[in-house]
């Protein structure tokens, strides 16, 4: 007899936890000049010191935190360590952690990134990844796969909030539609196919909030029980009272990702930081 026991869906400890504490996203980004303003050394210790302060302020106040891997890369194995040690804090904690690292590739090395991030018993074990579709949407089935099993999630880029991206979304593909709402459209019906039983999916996009997403294609209306990872607020210019506006049907399933903002309060304001920021959002989808 098997005593394999289900893991509990990213989605479903998603909804729980917004349910409780709010939409907002904290973002762990240790840029140098926020180190220095929080008068830590940019050293990977400083990097540890960094992100246990915002996990000890999100606690209780944010469901989510999302630590930027790139800073900590930056710092080599020394700064690897010290985001096994944050990630770690984190969960312990009760926050979800979505690794904002963006991976990508086929077959095997897909596959590998998703055992960095979402195996268990990883030092890097994530509740959900960020990933990138270039290509295509079926070359993430690994980490589809691991992530169910698992009961992680995935954020798949499709309408990023940098500028540089609008050539390559908004082309257009054979079949018409732009590269932005061909991804959105698979992902999305990726997420329906393997969590139909459930209101909130573990396969989500990455749509940023400074988009015109119906220009490109892209109705959230259609996006059922996907979630959304929504940088491009605050400090890309987004409003927070424009979160019905521009995600429409789907603004209650968004993430309001927020790293700049919020981490410009410094150690001793963050808390306070985030948890206004977390009323606004409350507010503006009251």
């Amino acid at each position: 007899m098997s005593t394999e026991v289900t893991p509990v869906s990213f989605g479903a400890r998603l909804a729980r936890a917004t349910g409780a504490h709010g939409t907002v996203c904290v973002g762990i980004d240790p840029h140098a000049w926020l180190l220095e303003r929080w008068e830590l050394p940019d050293t990977a210790e400083g990097l540890r010191r960094f992100g246990f302060g915002v996990v000890s302020a999100a606690a209780g106040r944010a469901a989510v935190v999302k630590p930027q891997v790139a800073f900590f890369e930056r710092h080599g194995a020394l700064g690897l360590a010290a985001l096994e040690e944050v990630i770690a804090a984190a969960r312990a904690e009760g926050l979800l952690v979505i690794a904002d690292a963006k991976r990508g590739d086929v077959g095997s090395t897909v596959e590998a990134y998703g055992e960095a991030w979402l195996r268990d018993g990883s030092p890097l074990r994530s509740d959900a990844l960020t990933v990138v579709a270039y290509q295509g949407v079926g070359s993430l089935a690994g980490p589809m796969d691991l992530a169910q099993r698992t009961g992680a999630g995935l954020f798949v880029l499709a309408a990023t909030s940098n500028p540089e991206s609008a050539v390559p979304q908004r082309a257009l593909r054979a079949d018409g539609r732009t590269v932005a709402a061909g991804v959105a459209a698979e992902v999305v019906a990726e997420n329906a196919a393997r969590f139909a039983d459930e209101p909130l999916g573990s396969f989500g996009l990455v749509l940023g909030a400074t988009v015109d997403l119906a220009a490109i294609g892209i109705d959230t209306a259609s996006f059922g029980g996907a979630p959304i990872l929504a940088p491009g607020f605050g400090h890309q210019g987004a409003r927070l009272q424009d979160l019905r506006r521009l995600y429409g049907a789907a603004s209650g399933q968004v993430l309001v990702s927020s790293s700049r903002e919020l981490l410009s309060a410094g150690p001793d304001g963050l808390a306070d930081a985030i948890a206004r920021q977390t009323e606004e959002v409350a507010a503006c989808l009251a």
